[in-house]
């Protein structure tokens, strides 16, 4: 799995026009084959930073959604939000590789059998 992790500075005085951007990218990970994390925004105080988190299968999975930049109207209707409104100021992406809970359980039951996680057992 890698997750996208989407830095963005945004005009706070547009945050609205954000909102309807990132909801619509939302739905176009997710009916792309990636699980989007959300967008987080900001909460409390003056704040022009926004983060976004979504993830695919692989990086050939990501790629092919990536496919359809500039191509897809669906998509280059959801940037339309962004480019019209100005909410966005500028962004930078990020790949990670996540480790999730469920990571956790996996690795101590390798520390348990002397192997590392995501190891093969050992042959006997």
């Amino acid at each position: 799995m890698i997750t996208c992790v989407v830095r963005y500075t945004i005009d706070p005085e547009k945050i609205t026009a954000f909102e309807r951007f990132g909801k619509r990218w939302m739905e176009l990970v997710q009916a792309r084959g990636g699980t989007h994390h959300g967008y987080f925004l900001p909460a409390e105080g003056a704040s022009d930073e926004a983060l976004a988190l979504f993830s695919f299968p692989s990086l050939a999975a990501y790629e092919e959604y990536r496919h359809c930049f500039g191509r897809d109207p669906e998509f280059i209707a959801a940037d339309r939000i962004r480019d019209d409104s100005g909410c966005v100021l500028r962004y930078e992406r990020t790949f990670m590789r996540p480790l999730l809970p469920g990571d956790l359980a996996a690795a101590d039951t390798a520390s348990a059998s002397g192997t590392a996680a995501g190891e093969p057992e050992p042959l006997l």
